[in-house]
């Protein structure tokens, strides 16, 4: 049975969807089968594997109000063994009419029971809020990857983010263990990059871990996406692309030890 892992942090501009869709290919060109699901309504997941949001009908949007089977909203992408459960503006609406059903905070969570055994590893791309979206992702994840950028004010809203899953695993019996954290946007040669690393460090120190893997301020991660291309695909030498394929390895054998 599949592994769900959200990637989360309600912070804007940190990594969450570069990370998403990077990871999650580097899994699949490991021969791993996985399954991206974007619960964010700007849909920056679904553009950045080159699918034009606007022209679905079957969306993650579509499955959560229960009008589609969540097998019928899933879609293959450009990388073999690769699929996305995809998102646009609909999914705004979604906080409103979710918050009328019973059990929420639980309804993600229904809809995967159906699909996860098909997959290795599912990956959520959280949207930067702390609202009900972002609620039911953790719930119907078994852990979850923390990216910080390597900026001041990274850990601004951190003790937030940290209390809500404490909340969760507390009232709701459904705990999502930080599976790491991430840094990203990183360049250790500049004396504010080294100093939010060990900021990091300190804010979290033993209880959780680090990845050893960092993600450096690539321009090939930033051009990758107007191009609706993960940027392993989009160039497989650039030091954004060999990053993720070291987090995909690191990943992997995390699970063995």
């Amino acid at each position: 049975m599949g592994e769900i892992i959200s990637i989360i942090n309600q912070k804007g501009g940190c990594g969450k969807t570069t990370t998403t869709v990077n990871l999650s290919t580097a899994l699949a060109l490991l021969d791993k089968k996985v399954l991206v699901i974007d619960m964010d309504p700007q849909g920056n997941a679904t553009t950045g594997f080159g699918i034009q949001k606007a022209d679905l009908e079957k969306t993650i949007y579509t499955v959560l109000s229960r009008k589609d089977a969540t097998s019928e909203a899933i879609i293959p992408t450009m990388v073999e063994g690769l699929y996305i459960l995809p998102s646009n503006i609909a999914l705004s609406g979604a906080e409103v009419e979710l918050s009328r059903e019973i059990g929420y905070h639980s309804i993600l969570e229904e809809t995967l029971k159906e699909i996860k055994e098909l997959f290795d590893y599912i990956l959520i791309d959280v949207p930067p809020s702390l609202g009900i979206l972002t609620l039911n992702a953790l719930v119907a994840s078994d852990s979850v990857i923390i990216p910080i950028q390597a900026e001041y004010y990274a850990l601004e809203g951190m003790a937030d983010l940290i209390k809500t899953m404490n909340l969760i695993e507390e009232r709701l019996q459904s705990p999502s263990p930080i599976k790491g954290i991430l840094m990203t946007l990183y360049d250790s040669r500049t004396r504010l990059g080294r100093d939010v690393h060990q900021e990091v460090k300190n804010f979290f120190g033993e209880r959780e871990y680090i990845f050893k893997t960092t993600i450096p301020r690539n321009v090939r991660l930033a051009e990758a996406p107007s191009y609706g291309k993960p940027c392993i695909l989009y160039d497989s030498e650039s030091s954004g692309t060999i990053s993720y394929m070291k987090l995909a390895q690191e990943l992997l054998k995390l699970e063995e030890e």
